[in-house]
């Protein structure tokens, strides 16, 4: 279950190639140039909960960033963890209204978007709740929408008060440089257009992710160019 990525050091990231929370650490990792080992855990076949990995990382979940031996789950924390240790490039702005602004444009993501639409609610939706195949992905596109018009909404409040204060327009999500909302707001984006959600009528969130795509990090860290990828 173990593969090299990138030359090595002292990190290893056990994740799945098309886990977005995995994808938004691997992100990171590149934004900052840190090399890391590569430990495919494959979700579908069930590795997260055998218990060899499981002694590994208790919650059974990826991803799972081991450092010096320490380990560190849940993706948030892993990418704050990154930016105290690693804090060039920053993936935080200098204020702290800055830095509450684009935790909270993260956590739109990954507390509200997310959680309803990971691979174990929907495979639950399918399996004791006994939902077919359209109802699952008419509940992950409806939650997946609904999640990124409030996302679209919140860019735009941003955008004014930036116009008011004569500040520089934003390419990314907030300001000139990518930060933690977009390392989370790609891989949702990813996971949308894999489910064929409608993404029209969301022109500043789909800017920012065209943007963030121009970019060799995001490119590398993409879920095509992973070592377990599959078609």
């Amino acid at each position: 279950m173990v593969a090299a990525w990138f030359i090595l050091r002292s990190m290893k990231l056990y994740n799945y190639f098309r886990s977005s929370a995995s994808f938004r650490v691997r992100i990171a990792l590149a934004l900052k140039a840190l090399p890391f080992e590569y430990v495919p855990v494959n979700l579908l076949a069930g590795e997260q909960r055998q218990s060899d990995y499981k002694a590994l990382a208790p919650d059974a979940l990826v991803p799972l960033l081991e450092v010096d031996g320490k380990r560190l789950s849940q993706s948030m924390a892993i990418m704050e963890y990154l930016e105290e240790t690693h804090p060039t490039p920053p993936l935080l702005p200098a204020d702290a209204l800055g830095r509450a602004q684009v935790r909270a444009l993260a956590q739109s993501i990954a507390c509200e978007i997310h959680p309803l639409n990971n691979l174990r609610v929907l495979k639950y939706l399918v399996g004791p709740l006994g939902q077919d195949e359209m109802a699952k992905l008419t509940w992950y596109r409806h939650w997946v929408r609904e999640g990124l018009e409030s996302f679209e909404r919140q860019l735009m409040a941003l955008d004014t008060v930036r116009e008011q204060m004569g500040w520089d327009d934003s390419l990314y999500c907030y300001g000139s440089t990518p930060t933690l909302a977009d390392c989370v707001l790609v891989p949702q984006i990813f996971n949308a257009q894999r489910f064929d959600t409608d993404l029209g009528g969301l022109p500043r969130t789909m800017a920012a992710f065209e943007a963030c795509m121009q970019l060799p990090a995001f490119q590398q860290a993409q879920p095509s160019n992973c070592p377990d990828a599959v078609a």
